[in-house]
């Protein structure tokens, strides 16, 4: 395995992203890593230094993104691999969101996902290689009351990166979707969880919100395991456009693909019904 493909990273500083982070170094890579926050990076990360380039990063900042990007390639000469990993949850059923917080989960999770690409591509596709990695989520292929802007924003990320992967792929670049399932981060812990302010008793948003942080500490999945996969993949020539990792998020997507092709077959002659004759 190669050792020294240089690693941007967004939302570096905690859950997957530091894990992803910690691997990269332990294997002999370099990290420039994003985070609103880089001293609790850099409280996590005390070695490799000189493979490490923390950047604080505000990633819905279109002209930072770029900054950041250069610092990276200033200090490394190139970006290999890019990890866009920071990602924003908001619990509440769409009635009960505002225009700002639905805004505010597409912002972070599409847009900025979104400048990110567009700022790092030029660089990219001079040198004719890189591999960009956009985590969706299982939730990302279905759809769970109570998590409507999380699903418009995951769904959006795997349409995006459909179109990219076509788009990147005649200048050597290839293009993964991550689709975690539920993994062991601070991610459904109540102190990470943004929750709707306008709470509509007939939705019973309290009883979704306690569903969702039951499973806090008790995931399936181990984000260690998650970057070993992700340094596995960056050394195939043929990587997966689509990659659900995790038991949970592989079987879950395989029946909504079945019940997708069910209901499509149900309602085949209706579908057809409308074509001239």
């Amino acid at each position: 395995m190669s050792t020294q493909k240089v690693w941007f990273i967004t939302g570096a500083s905690k859950g997957m992203g530091l894990e992803i982070t910690k691997t990269v170094l332990k294997n002999g890579g370099k990290v420039i890593a994003t985070s609103r926050n880089t001293e609790t990076l850099l409280e996590k990360i005390a070695d490799y230094k000189g493979n490490l380039l923390p950047v604080k990063l505000d990633i819905t900042k279109e002209h930072d993104v770029e900054e950041a990007i250069s610092k990276g390639i200033e200090k490394f000469g190139q970006i290999d691999v890019v990890v866009n990993n920071a990602g924003y949850n908001l619990l509440g059923n769409i009635e009960e969101l505002s225009d700002t917080e639905f805004r505010e989960t597409m912002s972070i999770n599409v847009f900025a996902l979104a400048n990110t690409i567009r700022k790092v591509l030029p660089h990219l596709r001079k040198q004719k290689s890189g591999h960009i990695i956009n985590t969706s989520s299982m939730m990302g292929y279905m759809g769970y009351a109570g998590n409507g802007s999380y699903n418009a924003s995951k769904f959006a990320v795997i349409g995006l990166s459909e179109a990219l992967a076509q788009e990147v792929a005649p200048f050597g670049i290839k293009v993964t979707i991550l689709a975690p399932g539920t993994f062991r981060t601070n991610f459904m812990s109540e102190d990470s969880l943004n929750v709707a302010k306008n709470k509509i008793d007939a939705y019973n948003l309290d009883e979704q919100v306690e569903q969702f942080t039951g499973f806090d500490g008790k995931q399936l999945g181990d984000p260690k395991k998650l970057a070993e996969v992700l340094l596995k993949i960056t050394e195939m020539s043929n990587p997966p456009l689509h990659l659900p990792l995790g038991s949970d998020s592989y079987n879950a997507i395989l029946q909504v693909r079945k019940n997708e092709e069910e209901e499509m077959e149900k309602w085949k002659a209706l579908s057809l019904s409308t074509d001239f004759k």
